[in-house]
């Protein structure tokens, strides 16, 4: 669907210049909707369709064919097939909800096999690109980081106008940037149920979070499943440090009124937890960013066992599933994770205690 946020101004030009005097009528929001559906009738998507849709996401009637996303090592990939049929009949029935945040700049479907295996199980997921305030690209800034926010809070607007929606079981889940504007979102917005956060930016760019001022992980209820990259070296932390926006409160820490599901995914960098960016990798960009001697055959075995831990944490919350509940408190071997891919650890949420009168509840 090509939308626009009326509520929102967006430069005009031919660039997307934040200097452009002119306004159109709204901040456009290319939306991608993956849902439950009939018996499969007609060929699956293809990254290369995928790719296609990179050429309108931000001018709908003025195809950008040169974009990053079309010119990338993608177009070797661009027969490989994945699991949804476009514009396939629609299941019956009304499911939950989860709102996809992309990562920084990236496109909506940089997940899409995640969020087409979602779909495979019952969910409704919507997602829409990630931009700045003003510009086609998002910097690390309280602006853009907002906006991105803003756009959550769109397509939850949105989702609730879908017949198949079930609006009452509602989670975002957001990649690297896309895991702070969901913080964001769910400060502002109650309708939210839970978070997932695919090694989400609210852990490096702490900063943020305090300078907005509204947004108060101490103070959030709902439950967080947070994956992380592997190890980061005293010298990344050093690096990371030099960042204006890393001074702040760690968000992990400070998530004690809310189910804490930490999952350490040992071999993973920061891009492998995007499946298109997998993709997208050189052997050499791989290598930049590689864990130990963990090989892309363990990134993608790694980012398999991602999506089904999203899966069950989702079906634990959302459709209140005990037996999924259960999965998520064993240990990574009992699930029948193989060694040296994941640690976990949970953290259930403190009583929070009434001072007036003394009384204690659990949220």
């Amino acid at each position: 669907m090509n939308q626009y946020d009326h509520s929102r101004t967006f430069p005009s030009s031919s660039k997307g210049s934040e200097n452009s005097s002119t306004k159109d009528a709204g901040r456009p929001l290319q939306t991608l909707i993956w849902y439950p559906a009939q018996q499969k009738v007609g060929d699956t998507m293809t990254v290369g369709d995928y790719v296609a849709l990179a050429a309108t996401q931000f001018r709908f009637e003025a195809p950008d064919l040169q974009n990053r996303w079309a010119t990338s090592l993608l177009s070797a990939s661009s027969n490989v097939r994945l699991w949804a049929i476009r514009d396939a009949t629609p299941e019956t029935g009304r499911f939950p909800v989860v709102i996809y945040s992309p990562g920084q700049s990236s496109v909506a479907w940089d997940n899409a096999d995640l969020c087409e295996y979602l779909a495979s199980h019952g969910y409704v997921v919507v997602a829409s690109p990630s931009m700045g305030a003003m510009t086609f690209d998002s910097d690390d800034n309280l602006p853009d980081v907002n906006a991105q926010a803003g756009d959550i809070a769109f397509l939850i607007d949105y989702a609730k106008t879908l017949p198949d929606t079930d609006m009452s079981k509602l989670a975002v889940a957001g990649w690297s940037w896309g895991g702070l504007a969901n913080v964001f979102a769910a400060a502002r917005d109650p309708r939210i149920d839970a978070l997932v956060a695919l090694d989400g930016s609210m852990r490096y760019y702490s900063g943020l979070i305090k300078a907005a001022g509204d947004v108060h992980p101490e103070q959030m209820h709902i439950p967080l499943l947070f994956f992380t990259e592997g190890e980061i070296t005293l010298e990344e932390l050093h690096f990371y440090s030099q960042n204006p926006y890393f001074a702040g409160p760690n968000v992990l820490n400070a998530w004690t009124h809310g189910d804490l599901l930490t999952v350490r995914m040992l071999g993973m960098p920061h891009p492998g937890f995007s499946s298109m960016v997998q993709r997208r990798w050189s052997q050499q960009k791989f290598a930049e960013n590689q864990k130990a001697d963990y090989d892309r055959d363990d990134v993608n075995t790694s980012y398999a066992w991602v999506a089904r831990y999203t899966l069950y944490f989702l079906d634990a919350y959302l459709k209140h599933d005990t037996a999924a509940a259960a999965y998520l408190k064993k240990t990574p071997a009992e699930n029948g994770v193989p060694k040296h891919i994941m640690a976990t650890s949970f953290r259930a949420a403190q009583a929070v205690s009434l001072p007036k009168t003394g009384i204690a509840i659990t949220p």
